[in-house]
């Protein structure tokens, strides 16, 4: 297994962003400079009201509450691929340290940050994700990518070298967000009537974390901060570090911007959820935008099923009238597949879409 993590995909060395900031750019470096994007903001008050549903886990564990919001959650899997999720019952002193921890660890000096810098044919540690070429276009944020579960997976080079008492604080958030991952992927299960042995693929599975920096922009208007894109994983629990918005999804042609809740994670459905529900569920492109004032950072905690596990639609969804809409594949060959391409849309589960005669 360890074997397979080591190859599962790479990314071309790219410049800091955050360094580059720092100089007091008074425009965007070419690369940079993204003309082939929506523009950052699009004005919606008037025509969507409302907000990205949010989901009270409480309401989801209490007998008198229960049905009732668990139908809200299987409407928002389903209209909306994104929801809010308040009560969640992840330690809040936890959260707190861990999100000072991020904002340490990329203030941390250039000489610190190289240690844990992406290795070639490896794309975890610094940098970028998804660089396939030296001409493309870049986005305008640094990620920090590391894998916390399961522990065998750990690069012995990165885990065990994250400065203290961080490293200790992401060993038990990591804990926390696999418990909760699977809270909700039973619920969502329950919700569709699954048979609860199609989601055993997600006991013991992989879930890396992504933590971004998204430096202020001196043209916000021609820079993304992260290319539009569905998230290819299981679901993903999102935690904002400060105040600085720049979420948005795309519902129905429009951007809509996310405004998170405090003490709120912000939870979508994956690629690997959509195929596992047979289309019922649906991930959604989503994308970071930038400004030219301040910083904005993130955590997106990714949860998929064991890598060497086989994700398909569930048996327990397919019938003669709903018939697979998707092929059947290893994860980790899933995921090698993945990191070949540039990130863009949906073109990766597209490839594995079922074309009905």
């Amino acid at each position: 297994m360890e074997a397979e993590q080591k190859e599962l995909g790479s990314s071309l060395p790219v410049p800091c962003v955050q360094e580059m900031a720092k100089g007091a750019l008074s425009q965007v470096p070419l690369r940079y400079q993204r003309p082939d994007q929506d523009p950052p903001f699009t004005s919606i008050a008037e025509l969507w009201p409302q907000q990205v549903p949010v989901i009270d886990m409480q309401k989801l564990l209490s007998g008198d509450s229960m049905d009732a919001e668990l139908e809200n959650l299987h409407h928002a899997c389903k209209h909306w691929g994104f929801f809010q999720l308040r009560n969640h019952g992840v330690d809040s002193s936890l959260v707190e340290k861990v999100k000072k921890g991020i904002q340490g660890l990329f203030n941390l000096p250039m000489e610190d940050k190289k240690k844990l810098w992406q290795r070639p044919g490896e794309v975890e540690g610094f940098g970028q994700a998804f660089v396939v070429s030296e001409e493309q276009k870049l986005d305008w944020g640094d990620m920090f990518f590391i894998t916390s579960l399961p522990p065998h997976l750990r690069k012995p080079h990165l885990f065990p070298n994250l400065p203290l008492p961080f490293r200790d604080d992401i060993e038990a958030y990591s804990a926390e967000l696999r418990d909760l991952a699977l809270k909700i992927l039973g619920l969502q299960a329950k919700a569709l009537g699954m048979d609860p042995n199609d989601i055993k693929i997600f006991e013991g599975g992989w879930q890396p974390l992504r933590m971004n920096y998204y430096p202020p922009c001196p043209q916000p208007e021609l820079a993304i901060g992260l290319s539009p894109h569905s998230d290819s994983v299981g679901i993903t629990i999102l935690l904002q570090i400060n105040e600085t918005e720049g979420l948005q999804i795309k519902k129905d042609g429009a951007w809509i911007p996310i405004e998170p809740l405090p003490d709120a994670f912000v939870v979508n459905v994956g690629d690997l959820l959509e195929i596992l529900t047979n289309g019922t569920y649906t991930s959604i492109e989503h994308r970071a935008v930038v400004n030219a004032e301040e910083e904005r950072l993130s955590v997106a905690t990714f949860y998929s099923p064991r890598l060497d596990a086989e994700i398909g639609p569930a048996p327990s969804l397919v019938t003669p009238q709903t018939p697979p809409k998707f092929k059947t594949m290893v994860v980790s060959d899933y995921f090698k597949r993945l990191f070949k391409r540039r990130l863009g849309g949906k073109s990766q589960l597209d490839d594995l879409r079922i074309i009905e005669n």
